[in-house]
């Protein structure tokens, strides 16, 4: 065979078994999967997550996502799954990132007597203010009575990936 030829067939499956990288993972944002990580459960008691072993008090609470489980302090977004616990009336749950307004959509809607509801988001972060919340989390009550006390609702926060 001649040499030139055979130079140009070893390239060619030289090339052909270099992996080739999708052009997603050349963009400015790369995701990076984490070991799934509790980072707020109002079930327990956990003072570094502010959490109190009481339920989740209707309207809104800031958590510090960015330097916890794995997420970096400069991480743009996270993968979140939010998990209702025990609701006594229907509501939703409304996540976005601290410094922006909130959006009018829901992260996750249920309804009254459920035992448990999840849904998985990919949630913005807000700007690292080193050691300032980065995320907002709205918990909305519909037909919320106040004379009836305050319904027994958990909530439960972990972080898959960045």
């Amino acid at each position: 065979m001649h040499q030139s030829r055979l130079v140009g067939k070893v390239l060619a499956a030289a090339f052909l078994a270099v992996p080739v990288i999708a052009q997603a993972q050349l963009g400015p944002y790369q995701f990076h999967a984490l070991t799934p990580c509790r980072l707020v459960d109002t079930r327990t008691v956990n003072a570094t997550q502010g959490t109190t072993g009481s339920p989740f008090n209707r309207g809104a609470t800031s958590f510090r996502i960015q330097g916890q489980c794995g997420v970096p302090v400069n991480a743009k977004a996270a993968t979140v799954n939010a998990t209702i616990v025990a609701p006594q009336t229907a509501g939703h749950v409304t996540m976005w990132p601290v410094g922006v307004s909130e959006p009018t959509v829901s992260t996750l809607n249920f309804v009254a007597n459920e035992p448990a509801l999840a849904n998985g988001a990919i949630v913005p972060l807000g700007p690292d203010g080193g050691g300032v919340d980065d995320l907002n989390v709205r918990l909305s009550m519909q037909n919320f009575n106040p004379n009836v006390g305050t319904p027994n609702t958990h909530f439960v926060l972990d972080v898959t990936g960045y």
